[in-house]
């Protein structure tokens, strides 16, 4: 069994030249409790406020929080109504859809069932609008996620079906970081100004910082990856 390490958040694209450091006043902040806010165009849930609780895909964006199958991280985004566990429903709700002229689909479809939680803080993805631009702030005062401090963990699990035919469990837990305005990478890896390795790049602006892995099939067990300069959240405060 191949060992199930995936990412699930898209984010903004990032440049691969280190930015300065912007930092604004707060205005007036939008809050999700105004009802103001609302899901993007092309969501299934397009023109909706954004909900204070759990939404039907699994975010709850006012306590930074996501918790449900994996498919519905992506879901929504892409038009495609919530995935509830069952197969035949879904399908059916699709409708006409089809899974080779949906290629965002077909690709996370084979881990529909395997469930995840995933939690963030303010400069990831908060839960204001304070730029009046109708959206949810992303590393607000700052021009990219380089030096932001934002922080992102993604705890994962499932179950397959070994060789064997018994069926196994797993669970992979990650830590993610914004990687410091002075840290450099170098061949795929993010060092300190010091030249103390962060972890692995990620996505041009975040290094993994933490990796735990455990697997009933392949006998995998605890810690994959722990960052020698530091596995918590705290060094990487702005």
């Amino acid at each position: 069994m191949r060992m199930k390490r995936f990412f699930l958040i898209a984010i903004l694209v990032a440049t691969a030249v280190m930015v300065p450091q912007v930092f604004a006043a707060k205005q007036s902040c939008t809050t999700i409790q105004r009802g103001t806010l609302e899901y993007s165009v092309g969501h299934y849930l397009e023109g909706d406020p954004l909900a204070v609780g759990y939404d039907v895909f699994g975010y709850n964006y006012q306590a930074h929080m996501f918790n449900s199958y994996y498919a519905n991280a992506y879901l929504g985004r892409y038009g495609f109504p919530p995935y509830e566990g069952d197969d035949a429903t879904y399908d059916q709700r699709l409708q006409d859809e089809s899974f080779s002229t949906n290629p965002y689909l077909a690709w996370y479809w084979v881990y529909r069932n395997d469930w995840v939680m995933m939690k963030w803080n303010d400069a990831w993805l908060s839960n204001t609008d304070c730029d009046s631009d109708g959206l949810l702030d992303r590393h607000y005062g700052f021009i990219s996620y380089v030096g932001s401090g934002a922080w992102l963990t993604n705890h994962q699990s499932g179950t397959y079906e070994g060789d064997d035919g018994v069926t196994y469990k797993w669970n992979y837990f990650v830590k993610i970081v914004a990687v410091p305005s002075t840290a450099t990478k170098i061949i795929g890896v993010w060092y300190t100004a010091g030249g103390v390795e962060i972890g692995p790049d990620i996505w041009g602006e975040f290094a993994v910082i933490q990796e735990i892995y455990n697997d009933q099939g392949t006998g995998d067990h605890g810690l994959l990856y722990k960052s020698p300069a530091c596995p918590g959240f705290g060094a990487y405060k702005p």
